[in-house]
């Protein structure tokens, strides 16, 4: 005789769904009061969702001399609009993937897997850029934000040089000679992808709604190292400097005929691309990009710093990029006693075992989440004012060089930053040049 058992039955589904939908972590607090201003969610709901596009003619950087295709995935976060099917007992969007160490972990985000995007209006298209190595989601705290504020955001996976495909010195080797040639390249054949009517997306709508004649990057490390490139900084790659990197002496004499070129391989600058933004840059401290080039620049950059970076370097790294950039609108924003970790959202579960893996998320005087908060406000400052052309949100880019209000003695102080809480901020700088 057979039995059932139907409550029993949707009794364990219950705990297996709850324990599927609690088992990413969740890295953030809840935003405190004193959060600053432009760091609070924007008045759109979010959606994501994944892409694979492919460009099926890239020089292949395994021998150059011959193409092949070369494959990317991307997330991508928009403005949404939530149905009846996405009600606040839906799901949020999870983001995986692995460390430096191959170990996986999951993520919770604030976004809505597959929404429907918004009916109304075009956003304009900022491409987040990793570093050497990382992976797409790497800033999904800054695309939630801004798409919940009005931008497209599309993070991207860049071939040969994410956490999952660089995992011993020869993918490190060929990974690093990739990420040289193929970063900037990447950078643009999005942005003319994402601008072809022939291309079609799954999401019904979400084509529509993005405006590529309005652009911009968001990048760090190597992904900084190639948005310079992408808008003009053209690189400037030696044999000796190759050398110093690690290229053996050969590939080193050979490299820079392939490597040294300007606006990711074009002849001209796309006039499409309106800002970027530059977390650690790599270069600097190597002089990868020709300074004549770099004077000459006019789109409006601002450079995110350290002033402890060991990688990318400080004084003669991502200081010296900013100064040699002529565009009219330049900054520089710089975090105390902080290094390289800058950009990217705390460190995973996953990461705790060693120092390595610590090494690629914690600033050891920072706390990242504070970090990620300032970001959120500085990054929507700027991209509202020089993308979106909002001269209200220009005033939130700040004059006054220090973030610090006490003057020493006397209970005398200055004002905050623009949107900072009264002695909410301490240990920034911020430069205009």
């Amino acid at each position: 005789m057979t039995r059932h058992y139907p409550h029993i039955v949707v009794f364990i589904a219950a705990i297996l769904i709850a324990g599927n939908a609690s088992s990413a972590e969740q890295l953030y607090s809840k935003q405190p009061p004193t959060t600053p201003e432009l760091a609070v969610v924007g008045p759109f709901a979010v959606g994501v969702t994944t892409l694979n596009v492919v460009d099926d003619d890239r020089l292949n950087t395994g021998n150059f001399i011959t193409s092949a295709p070369r494959p990317l995935v991307l997330e991508v976060w928009y403005p949404a609009t939530l149905s009846a099917a996405f009600d606040k007992n839906t799901p949020k969007a999870t983001y995986s993937d692995v460390t430096r160490l191959q170990k996986p972990f999951e993520l919770q985000g604030e976004a809505y897997r597959d929404a429907v995007p918004v009916s109304e209006g075009q956003f304009p298209l900022m491409f987040l850029s990793h570093g050497f190595t990382g992976y797409r989601t790497q800033m999904f705290y800054l695309a939630e934000h801004l798409a919940s504020h009005g931008y497209m955001v599309v993070g991207i996976d860049h071939k040969d040089s994410t956490n999952a495909e660089v995992f011993d010195d020869a993918t490190r080797a060929s990974g690093f000679i990739s990420t040289l040639y193929n970063r900037a390249r990447d950078q643009q054949f999005l942005l003319d992808y994402f601008s072809n009517p022939n291309e079609a997306l799954p999401i019904l709508g979400l084509k529509a709604r993005m405006d590529t004649n309005n652009a911009g990057i968001i990048g760090h490390s190597m992904g900084g190292f190639a948005a310079l490139n992408t808008i003009g900084a053209c690189y400037d790659f030696n044999a000796e400097q190759l050398k110093k990197i690690g290229a053996p002496a050969i590939i080193a004499s050979l490299l820079p005929f392939r490597l040294n070129s300007c606006f990711a391989g074009r002849e001209e600058i796309d006039p499409r691309w309106k800002a970027i933004q530059l977390f650690a840059p790599w270069g600097g401290e190597f002089n990868a990009h020709d300074a004549q080039a770099m004077a000459t620049m006019t789109v409006p950059t601002f450079f995110v710093a350290g002033d402890q970076d060991n990688t990318s370097g400080f004084d003669n790294g991502v200081k010296k990029l900013f100064q040699q950039t002529g565009s009219e609108h330049n900054y520089m924003m710089v975090y105390e006693n902080a290094r390289h970790n800058i950009a990217g959202h705390p460190a995973p579960a996953a990461a705790f075992d060693t120092d390595f893996e610590l090494g690629h998320y914690v600033e050891p005087s920072w706390k990242i989440e504070t970090i990620n908060r300032v970001n959120k406000h500085m990054t929507l400052a700027f991209l509202d004012c020089h993308v979106k052309q909002d001269d209200a949100r220009c005033q939130y880019l700040p004059n006054r060089e220090s973030v610090e209000q006490y003057q020493g003695a006397d209970r005398q102080y200055s004002e905050p930053w623009p949107g900072f809480k009264h002695l909410w901020g301490s240990g920034i700088t911020f430069y205009r040049q």
